[in-house]
C-alpha cells in the first residue's frame, strides 16, 4: 500500500541521491565532534514547495508521497547544501594580477601595501568605476561562483575609502543581489586601510563619527582589518564597539600576518565573526569559544600568498571553536570564485576532515553571517538551496581539487543550473 499523501504538494523533488547531506543538527554553531555529523540519507530525496523544504528522506518514500511535483534526477550524485560563502570582497574594478610576479620576486603582502599598491591599487581603480559598470562586474563574478556550487555570498565594501565610493560599493551589491539568484549579505569594511595621503585619526575619527551613522541602512555587519599597516588593535575597538551603538553586527579581520589580539577584543565585544586567524593565541581563542564567536579560515589566502602559514583549524576545533570556511574572494589575495577549492585546502593545508570541511562552508558558514535560521541546512521550513555534486562520496571533494564537481543547484527551490549533457 503506498503511503498516505503529505498534506502539501511538491512544486520540485530532487531524488535518486547516492547521499543527500542535510546538515541538520543544534540550533547553534556546530563545534568539535559536532562538526563530523553531517545528518546523511543514503539514497535520499529532497522535497520543497515555495522556495521551501517540505522534508527530506528516502527517495523511495517520497517519490510515491510527491508524485506530481517536478522532477531533478540526482542520477546518484551527492546532494548537499549550497556553499555559503561568509568572507568576499566581491565588488571592485581593476587588476592586480601583476602583484603575483612581485611576490614570487620576494615581496610581502604587507611590503606591496606599504608602496602603494594591494588595497590602494584597487581603490584607485574602484573609485574611477561607474554603477554600472561596478555592477556588470559583480553578475560577472556572482555568475561564477553560483556555477561552483556558492548559493549565499557575503560582500563586504572596503575598496572606496570615501563615502561616496564606500557607499556606491554597498549599493552595487544590494543591486547585484536583486538581479541575481545569490542571496547577499553586505558588510561596511571601510576600516580596511587609511587612504594615502590622509591623516589616520582624522580617518578613524570619520569612520566612527561620519560613515558608520550613514552607511547602517545599506549594510548588515562591520568590518576591521587590525594589522600592521592597517588598524591597530585599540583603534578596531573603537570602530567596532561604535558600530555596535548603530546596531551592526560585527566582525574582524583578525591575526592574518600578525597578533595584534584583534581576536580577543572581538570576541570581547560579542561580534558574529573573527576572520583569518592565521596567527592568533590560545587565550582569544577560548574568549571567541566562550562568545560563540565564529572563526572564519580563508586557506585560499596562504595558498595564493606563497606562505606555509595556514590557520591552526585543528587546534580550535580541538577548544570547541566553531570553524567556518570561505574564499576571501578579492583581486590581490584570494582571486578564487570556488568553495570547492577553499574545502580541498581546508583538507590538505589545514587538516580539517572532509565532514568539517563541509559543515564549515555550509551550515557554520551560514551561522557567520546571521542566516542559519534560513540556510545552510537541508530542514524542513528552511530555504529550498542545494547543490548536485557528479560525484558519488563526499571523500571526492578534496581529491578533486580545482575540479568543478557541480552538476546542478537549486537556489530557492528553482533550478537554476541545470544538470550537465
Amino acid at each position: 500500500m503506498k503511503p498516505e499523501r503529505t498534506k502539501d504538494p511538491a512544486d520540485l523533488l530532487v531524488f535518486n541521491a547516492s547521499k543527500v547531506l542535510t546538515l541538520a543538527g543544534p540550533d547553534r554553531p556546530r563545534s568539535g565532534e559536532e562538526m563530523q555529523d553531517l545528518g546523511a540519507i543514503p539514497g535520499g530525496a529532497v522535497a520543497m514547495r515555495g522556495g521551501r523544504i517540505l522534508e527530506t528522506g528516502a527517495s523511495a518514500q517520497l517519490r510515491d508521497h510527491y508524485a506530481d511535483a517536478k522532477r531533478l534526477d540526482a542520477a546518484g550524485g551527492l546532494v548537499m547544501p549550497g556553499f555559503v560563502d561568509c568572507h568576499t570582497h566581491l565588488v571592485y574594478a581593476g587588476s592586480r594580477e601583476n602583484e603575483l610576479a612581485q611576490r614570487l620576486a620576494g615581496a610581502s603582502y604587507l611590503d606591496i601595501l606599504a608602496a602603494g599598491g594591494g588595497i590602494h591599487s584597487t581603490v584607485h581603480a574602484t573609485r574611477a568605476a561607474s554603477y554600472e559598470e561596478l555592477t556588470q562586474l559583480a553578475l560577472k563574478r556572482m555568475n561564477q561562483m553560483l556555477q561552483h556550487g556558492t548559493t549565499t555570498v557575503e560582500i563586504k565594501s572596503g575598496y572606496g575609502l570615501d563615502l561616496e565610493t564606500e557607499k556606491k560599493i554597498l549599493e552595487v551589491a544590494a543591486a547585484a543581489g536583486r538581479r541575481h539568484p545569490l542571496d547577499v549579505v553586505p558588510t561596511f569594511l571601510g576600516a580596511h586601510a587609511v587612504p594615502r595621503g590622509t591623516n589616520r585619526a582624522r580617518y578613524v575619527n570619520w569612520l566612527i563619527k561620519e560613515a558608520l551613522p550613514a552607511l547602517r541602512g545599506l549594510s548588515e555587519f562591520c568590518d576591521v582589518f587590525c594589522e600592521k599597516e592597517a588598524f591597530t588593535a585599540k583603534e578596531t575597538g573603537r570602530i567596532l564597539r561604535a558600530a555596535k551603538r548603530h546596531g551592526y553586527g560585527l566582525k574582524v579581520h583578525a591575526g592574518q600576518f600578525s597578533d595584534l589580539g584583534a581576536a580577543g577584543v572581538a570576541a570581547g565585544l560579542g561580534a558574529v565573526s573573527a576572520e583569518h586567524l592565521e596567527n592568533v593565541s590560545e587565550a582569544q581563542l577560548k574568549q571567541m569559544r566562550n562568545s560563540g564567536t565564529v572563526a572564519v579560515l580563508l586557506p585560499g589566502v596562504p595558498f595564493f600568498l606563497l606562505s606555509e602559514r595556514y590557520a591552526d583549524a585543528r587546534r580550535m576545533i580541538r577548544l570547541g571553536v566553531p570553524v567556518a570556511l570561505g574564499t576571501d574572494f578579492n583581486p590581490g589575495s584570494c582571486p578564487s570564485f570556488s568553495m570547492q577549492m577553499g574545502v580541498a585546502l581546508a583538507c590538505l593545508k589545514m587538516m580539517m576532515t572532509v565532514e568539517e570541511a563541509i559543515t564549515a562552508s555550509t551550515i557554520n558558514a551560514a551561522w557567520a553571517i546571521r542566516r542559519a535560521d534560513w540556510l545552510g541546512s537541508l530542514e524542513p521550513g528552511k530555504q529550498g538551496d542545494l547543490i548536485v555534486l557528479d560525484v558519488q562520496d563526499i571523500s571526492s571533494l578534496p581529491c578533486h581539487f580545482g575540479t568543478n564537481l557541480v552538476r546542478s543547484v537549486v537556489k530557492a527551490g528553482q533550478i537554476v543550473l541545470p544538470p550537465r549533457h
